[in-house]
């Protein structure tokens, strides 16, 4: 079993979604962060103050599949997320050494669907 992590956009979030469920995959954490990375931020005035924007406002997206789904899942993400400008975002991988539906008990991979 694998975590796929990505952090992208907020306005791709739909793209990313549709993109998801079209290779049939439903199960997925959302979360709205704040963060930094080639993209830099922006400069804007306020009530004429110059202030520096660094940290900007992105999606984390969390998806368990099997070992055999991850380049599909990465592959939808990208496809959801490219906008082809800097800032698009990044996918991570990692491995799950186990897990456990809380509501049946049942654990291992058999509980990814």
């Amino acid at each position: 079993m694998k975590l796929v992590i990505a952090y992208f956009r907020p306005e791709q979030l739909n793209a990313v979604k549709q993109a998801l469920y079209a290779k049939g995959v439903h199960g997925m954490s959302v979360t709205n962060i704040a963060g930094s990375g080639r993209q830099k931020g922006y400069t804007e005035q306020y009530r004429g103050v110059i202030v520096e924007v660094n940290l900007l406002k992105k999606v984390r997206l969390e998806v368990a599949v099997a070992d055999s789904k991850v380049a599909e899942v990465m592959d939808a993400i990208t496809t959801g997320a490219q906008t082809g400008k800097e800032g698009d975002g990044m996918i991570f991988v990692q491995d799950i050494v186990d897990a456990r539906r809380i509501r049946t008990g049942e654990s291992g991979t058999g509980i990814l669907g």
